[in-house]
């Protein structure tokens, strides 16, 4: 028997369990949240980023680590990154020289290498680097977890003045040489060193950095104790209760196990589940609620014959209009049980994980103990027949 993977809809009235579907409101949210990705605010772990994407500008009055994650304030980091490049560069230099280095910066941008760059010191929004006759600048929110991970009760101060005079990986992500910008990310580098080391379904321990609206970012913890990559938990991959706001349940610095369920590695985003490593409490087959043998214990009830079970409250109206969908040829209840606890007073549809074999399909409905299988005779696939469930639960008022 297959275990069941999504609520439909939560049906009291007809209300809608807005994970699984969503109005065009909450999924412009959802995409939202990954537009906020690609142009993160300071404090944001920028690993979702692509070098050709211009950095905004930057007000922020102190800079500090708080939980693995840095968190700057009061500083203009577009103003120190330009006068990092200007006010530092080598003065003995020739102006042939500055430019082939400028050059140089441009050729490591475009191809993606990494520099092994020297810390020459920092200010209050970043580190200086030396690049040939050139400096230029790291920010602090693209520099690697691992430094805050591993010492989070340091300010990001005493970080930056720990990491002068070493030399680390990073990247080239802006050589802008009529401007005088020239950006660095370790983040980067170490997304090109890291990521080809992660797959889905690999399972990690980590650590809870800066935490959204839409979800947490957590920090990955490698074999050697680093963390070297982030991820995003998203809000609806937090729990498997419905999560109103992320930070009732997750802080900056919670330690947290996470499994990998998607890798885009164009675009160097890592998502993550917290949820999926615990077993669904309502995700239950309808064999553990009906003995198989057709026994009847004091918790649970079967029977074989369909004709005989009434629909629980609701479900008339729903199956009357799934009948009316193109694709849906009969739908009949095969089977029922009671559960020992009440999983919710309202009628819940829950999709099977299974997908449709000789053109059967298994829905479960369930209301206050009692739970009823459903099956469906359908031309649809998977997809076809929760699109085609969201449109009929729409219709009812």
């Amino acid at each position: 028997m297959p275990f069941f993977s999504a609520a439909i809809g939560s049906v009291s009235g007809v209300a809608f369990l807005s994970h699984l579907f969503t109005t065009d409101n909450s999924s412009h949210s959802h995409h939202s949240s990954f537009s906020a990705l690609a142009n993160p605010p300071l404090n944001f772990p920028n690993f979702c980023r692509n070098s050709s994407i211009k950095r905004p500008t930057f007000y922020t009055a102190k800079v500090s680590v708080s939980g693995g994650s840095v968190q700057t304030e009061g500083v203009d980091v577009e103003q120190a990154a330009a006068a990092t490049a200007g006010d530092d560069e080598d003065s003995s230099a020739s102006p042939d020289r500055r430019s082939a280095d400028w050059k140089a910066a441009r050729a490591y941008n475009a191809r993606g290498l990494i520099y092994e760059g020297r810390i020459e010191g920092f200010n209050g929004g970043g580190l200086l680097v030396r690049f040939y006759s050139l400096v230029g600048f790291l920010p602090f929110p693209q520099l690697s977890p691992s430094h805050s991970c591993k010492e989070p009760h340091r300010t990001i101060q005493e970080i930056a003045q720990a990491l002068t005079g070493s030399i680390i990986s990073m990247k080239v992500i802006q050589a802008d040489e009529e401007n005088r910008k020239l950006i660095f990310s370790e983040r980067e580098a170490a997304w090109s060193k890291f990521s080809q080391q992660i797959n889905v379904g690999d399972i990690f321990e980590a650590r809870v950095g800066s935490v959204e609206d839409y979800g947490a970012f957590v920090h990955l913890r490698f074999p050697d104790g680093c963390y070297h990559l982030t991820g995003l938990v998203h809000v609806s991959e937090v729990s498997w209760d419905l999560v109103q706001d992320v930070r009732d349940i997750l802080n900056e610095g919670d330690e947290v196990r996470v499994k990998v369920i998607k890798i885009d590695r164009e675009k160097s985003r890592i998502t993550l589940s917290i949820k999926q490593l615990e077993e669904d409490p309502l995700l239950e087959t309808l064999d553990k609620v009906i003995p198989q043998d057709g026994s009847v214990g004091p918790d649970s009830l079967s029977t074989s014959h369909n004709y005989n079970i009434e629909p629980l409250p609701g479900l008339e109206a729903i199956f009357e209009e799934l009948l009316r969908e193109d694709g849906i040829i009969d739908v009949r209840i095969t089977r029922q049980g009671f559960e020992k606890r009440v999983v919710s007073q309202d009628l819940q549809l829950w999709l099977s994980n299974a997908p449709v074999v000789g053109k059967q399909f298994t829905l479960l409905a369930r209301a206050g103990r009692q739970v009823q299988e459903i099956q469906l005779t359908t031309s649809l696939d998977q997809e076809g027949i929760k699109k085609a469930l969201q449109r009929v639960l729409e219709r009812i008022p």
